[in-house]
């Protein structure tokens, strides 16, 4: 029992260390699967000069915006880097430090933009999209480059050699399409290339400039995603606790009893986002703020929100 048991926790400490691989190939499959639906289901390319390039260029960067989007929408340290900034803008750069601030959006942006890549790598790797886009541009540089050597007709019906609709000859527009698809498999190529270039440039510089060694980035890594599921926990657990409190003061109908909550103050210092520092080597805000000698202990009298504006919660 004992053996299956180690045996049982080694694995799911395996799959917790790989978590962020497991994500990205979860992330890469949906990807794939996700293209395939739209190239098989709802994509129809019009096949005319007018509206290739403009249907192709849509589905080809269109879904790659909305996954950017929600990208920025789901990441927890956009939200926590910006909100309250319209009412302080000096909580996107404390203590004047522009760069620090600029270095964190780069990171948020870059981590944003892994789905996007995905999705415009595979979907150039297809060549689908790619196939309608470019077979609808007019443009005389793009055209002589497909029928350098051809008929008048190869220019006629280039915009209709994805859907096997032209008057070319099958061998002609097998031709085209090969041509097509190679370019669009290259430049999937180039951004996977690119991509996996910076991203190992990025590492590495910032490790390079890590003023910490690696086992304790390590550690300060597994501190920080500890503090956060402990946080949810105690949140969890008060929240319970003080919605238990306000109802039993309601249906009993009396005074509330004495609840400790951290004031407004506080809240704001814990949420800042936090760097390293020679001068401050603390793991995180929270553990700055509980070690910091001025702490004011004082908690809040009553555990509302204080503001000036109206936040309505749904």
């Amino acid at each position: 029992f004992h053996s299956k048991c180690f045996t049982l926790q080694t694995v799911l400490r395996f799959f917790m260390n790989q978590k962020a691989t497991i994500g990205y190939s979860f992330m890469a499959l949906l990807t794939i699967g996700g293209e395939r639906v739209f190239s098989m289901v709802s994509f129809q390319c019009p096949c005319n000069h007018d509206q290739n390039f403009a249907y192709g260029l849509t589905f080809l960067l269109g879904p790659a915006a909305v996954l950017l989007v929600l990208g920025l929408f789901f990441s927890i340290r956009f939200w926590r880097l910006y909100t309250g900034c319209c009412l302080n803008p000096m909580k996107l750069c404390p203590s004047g430090n522009c760069f620090g601030c600029l270095r964190v959006l780069v990171s948020i942006f870059t981590g944003a933009c892994v789905a996007p890549i995905m999705w415009l790598s595979v979907a150039l790797l297809n060549g689908t999209f790619y196939e309608c886009a470019v077979s609808g541009v007019n443009d005389n540089v793009v055209v002589d480059l497909f029928c350098k050597n051809k008929t008048m007709q190869c220019r006629q019906e280039l915009a209709r050699v994805p859907c096997d609709r032209s008057k070319l000859s099958k061998d002609e527009r097998m031709e085209l399409l090969l041509m097509f698809r190679a370019q669009s498999q290259i430049l999937g190529w180039c951004i996977i290339i690119i991509s996996a270039f910076l991203g190992l440039v990025g590492t590495c510089c910032k490790n390079c400039r890590s003023r910490v060694s690696y086992l304790q980035l390590t550690f300060w890594r597994r501190y920080i995603e500890k503090e956060k599921e402990h946080f949810d926990a105690f949140a969890v657990e008060y929240a319970t606790r003080l919605a238990e409190r306000n109802l039993k003061s309601f249906f009993d109908n009396k005074e509330p009893e004495p609840f400790p909550f951290p004031n407004l103050k506080a809240w704001e210092e814990i949420s800042a986002y936090y760097t390293f520092t020679k001068s401050e080597q603390y793991y995180s805000t929270l553990q700055r703020y509980v070690e910091r000698a001025d702490r004011d202990f004082n908690p809040e009298k009553r555990p509302v929100m204080e503001l000036d504006y109206g936040i309505e919660m749904t």
